[in-house]
């Protein structure tokens, strides 16, 4: 499922990431790579911030998207 979907709190297991090839060396760089554990902070107007590598990292419902746990 994509990562818009998953729940506050729980942690996933990130299995791909999708989209243009520049915007998978975004999420990259930001630290989204596949087999990675991701856990959704909070959720404001389709935004989320989540930890991610020991990060907190906020993107948009688009990027969420692309990200499939």
């Amino acid at each position: 499922m994509p990562l818009s979907m998953a729940k506050i709190g729980e942690i996933f297991q990130i299995k791909k990431i999708g989209g243009r090839e520049e915007t998978r060396q975004f999420l990259e760089t930001l630290g989204f790579v596949a087999g990675g554990n991701i856990t959704v902070v909070s959720e404001i107007n389709g935004s989320m911030i989540v930890n991610v590598k020991d990060s907190r990292v906020a993107i948009g419902r688009d990027l969420a998207n692309k990200i499939v746990v």
